[in-house]
């Protein structure tokens, strides 16, 4: 959730604002369910609307849409990160949007509880399936094999983002090879008066695919092998990652006061150049490369020692999880709906594609790359994408990946040791399976 949904708490001071397209014409009979009577059909839309990199894609899909469906009225409801808090909440009044963005955990809820309409047979589902790129077909399939949203990007991953110039005046080579380089530079940027790196804690998932991304250096599945039948303890890979995620966090590589902050926060450390490093997804290339420029690049996740890092700095990150423009199953416009949650998911990747220059989209583009693509995606398609050896598996079990979410919060805190954080992961991995 972009991952892995992009959905930062800076939408919360964002007022909800509709974007009005012009009606006419239309479905006449939907319109009397949720429209004006004169055969417009109003949408409320659950969307990511609050930076150049989710504002511009969005409004971009909403132009398009206004010359493919003139009839439809979207309002705007600005999304939240907050672990899908919002979206339950409107599940548990019975005031769900008719079309909103969703990860895979809140699917599998919705799913459950009949919030989230299933698109199997609808032929804008087939027409999307056709579109895909290849590779990408469990962005939109989920493990069930049912289809619940209409994904808006391709399979994406987190990466460690990191000031040059801060480094260099520090003294540090890069880039960071191994733990204990990384351990090691931490302390020194700690002493120079930097936070060594920002990280919005507050938000579970981020812990989650930084462990992840060590996890990675000694198993390419990543969380996927946890999915093993017969798996009742943590294989010996987990184990290593959680020693080398509390040594980092012993030796001061995370603010003290990470799991209190947010994504604006976080990012603000870094872009003020008060942090040296900063963790997050690749779409913060984009951001990141405007306020900073070429001070900022990139690096792949450390190892236990060079010869690892060598062999493992292909394995990505990230996994093809279910993700996108979901439908609502008590729509009064669900026909309607569908046909807007695809548009707008393949819309918004087409803006990526094509105006941000980014390959990681979910669908077939007929338009050309934009051609002003940032120094950093230029290495992610020169450099990672054609070396890609495996991405990290999507994890199905609910209850694992809680107490996974839940552990790697808790590693950020000086009373919270690797061992409890087996021992708590055994627990529930010995009551799974």
């Amino acid at each position: 959730m972009k991952k892995n949904l992009k959905i930062w708490s800076a939408a919360l001071l964002v007022l909800t604002m509709s974007v009005v397209l012009v009606a006419c014409g239309g479905d006449n009979s939907a319109s009397t369910k949720n429209g004006s009577g004169d055969g417009t059909i109003k949408l409320k839309v659950y969307a990511q609307h609050f930076d150049e990199d989710t504002i511009k894609p969005f409004d971009y899909a909403v132009a398009e849409l206004k010359k493919k469906m003139p009839n439809v009225e979207i309002e705007l409801d600005p999304a939240v990160q907050d672990g899908g808090q919002k979206l339950k909440t409107y599940a548990a009044t019975g005031n769900m949007p008719d079309v909103y963005l969703a990860d895979w955990s809140v699917l599998q809820t919705f799913a459950k509880s009949k919030n989230v309409e299933v698109l199997d047979n609808y032929d804008t589902t087939a027409e999307f399936k056709k579109n895909l790129n290849p590779g990408v077909e469990s962005r939109l399939v989920a493990p069930d094999n049912h289809v619940y949203a209409y994904p808006e990007t391709g399979i994406e991953f987190q990466m460690i983002y990191y000031n040059k110039s801060i480094f260099e005046k520090v003294g540090i080579k890069t880039p960071l090879k191994t733990i204990d380089q990384m351990a090691d530079a931490a302390k020194k940027l700690k002493a120079a008066g930097y936070v060594p790196m920002s990280i919005f804690a507050k938000e579970k998932w981020i812990t989650t695919a930084f462990y992840n991304g060590l996890v990675t250096r000694e198993q390419p599945r990543g969380f996927g092998a946890l999915d093993e039948k017969g798996v009742k303890a943590l294989p010996e890979a987990f184990v290593t990652a959680a020693q080398q995620m509390k040594q980092l966090q012993k030796a001061g590589l995370f603010d003290a006061n990470a799991t209190n902050t947010n994504y604006d926060q976080a990012s603000s450390l870094f872009y003020q150049g008060k942090a040296a490093m900063f963790v997050n997804g690749q779409w913060e290339i984009y951001s990141s490369q405007e306020k900073l420029g070429d001070q900022v690049d990139w690096m792949y996740w450390p190892a236990k020692d060079e010869a690892t890092y060598e062999k493992s700095k292909y394995f990505i990150d990230g996994s093809g999880s279910p993700q996108g423009y979901a439908v609502s199953s008590n729509s009064q416009n669900k026909e309607t709906a569908v046909k807007v949650a695809a548009f707008l998911a393949s819309k918004s990747a087409e803006y990526r594609y094509t105006q941000l220059g980014s390959p990681i989209v979910p669908v077939k583009v007929d338009k050309p790359m934009a051609s002003n693509v940032p120094a950093m995606m230029q290495r992610v398609v020169k450099e990672l994408l054609p070396n890609a050896q495996e991405y990290a598996q999507l994890l199905s079990n609910t209850k694992v990946q809680n107490t996974i979410n839940d552990n790697t919060q808790n590693m950020m805190v000086d009373n919270f040791s690797e061992n409890d954080f087996v021992s708590n992961l055994n627990s529930t991995l010995n009551k799974e399976n």
